[in-house]
């Protein structure tokens, strides 16, 4: 399974990014996904996870600003991003949730500042 995410770019404190996640696997509407994000010189973190049947899921640092959401007839992930905050400047990642190491892809890089 192919995971591409775009939607990346800079913008200013206080604004607003969508992140798209698109695959060419035929499974993305049974798998559980989620939006990984890696700051400079720190581990990657799971930043929100969309389960089945579930609630979804958000780290406590993006939890109320961000909203995680899928379109599976478009095999889609998104992530939208509101109130950005220059610490929310990062290589942005979607994968499977739990994540799998051989699904990992570029990423789409994030940075907010003024």
């Amino acid at each position: 399974v192919q995971l591409q995410a775009s939607g990346g770019g800079l913008v200013q404190p206080g604004g607003s990014l969508r992140l798209s996640c698109t695959t060419s696997g035929s499974i993305f509407g049974i798998m559980d996904m989620g939006w990984y994000r890696q700051r400079t010189g720190k581990q990657r973190e799971l930043v929100a996870a969309i389960v089945s049947g579930e609630p979804t899921q958000y780290a406590y640092f993006v939890k109320g600003r961000f909203t995680i959401t899928r379109d599976n007839a478009k095999n889609t992930l998104y992530l939208q991003m509101n109130s950005l905050k220059p610490e929310d400047t990062a290589v942005y990642y979607c994968n499977k949730f739990p994540a799998r190491f051989d699904y990992w892809g570029q990423g789409t890089l994030v940075t907010v500042s003024s």
